[in-house]
Formats: C-alpha cells, structure tokens, sequence
C-alpha cells in the first residue's frame, strides 16, 4: 500500500480489484499523529473514491487515489484555514 506524508497527515492510497470484475477500484484512507507516539487516529476511514471512474489496471486505480487524496487532504484542511484566518 503506498503512503504519502503531507504536513503531519499519513495518507495511504491503494488499488483493490473489484469482486466480478477485470476492473480496480481506488481507495484512500487518511490519519493523523495521536497522542500515543505508536498509534494514528484515522480522519478519514479507508474508503472507495472516484467511484464513478472505471479503472482498467492496478497503477490506473492507484493514481486515481493520489489524486483524489490530494483533494480530500485539502478538504480536510478547509476547516482549520477558516480557524487561522
């Protein structure tokens, strides 16, 4: 599963053939230190994204999920840029 660090957020992006099918689904999950140095809290829970998008191969799905984690990620981010301003 490949993961990514953005600014203290450990995101992990994976590709998951679909059950019945020759295509892959997208998938991202998305967390955040805790206060126990050897555990994450999950801010964002393993899930399907860009659902809507049929991926024909394992790399396909897998850049489907970057991309999309980059949008969650700032999604995520909206409510704390609010805070600061």
């Amino acid at each position: 599963m490949p993961t990514k660090n953005v600014d203290g957020y450990q995101i992990d992006f994976t590709a998951e053939a679909l059950p019945g099918t020759d295509q892959w689904g997208a998938f991202v999950a998305i967390f955040v230190p805790s206060d126990n140095p050897m555990h994450m809290d999950e801010v964002y829970p393993k899930q399907r994204v860009v659902a809507d998008v049929p991926c024909a191969s394992e790399a396909e799905a897998q850049s489907q999920a970057e991309q999309a984690a980059a949008t969650i990620l700032d999604q995520l981010r909206a409510p704390q840029k609010l805070a600061d301003d």
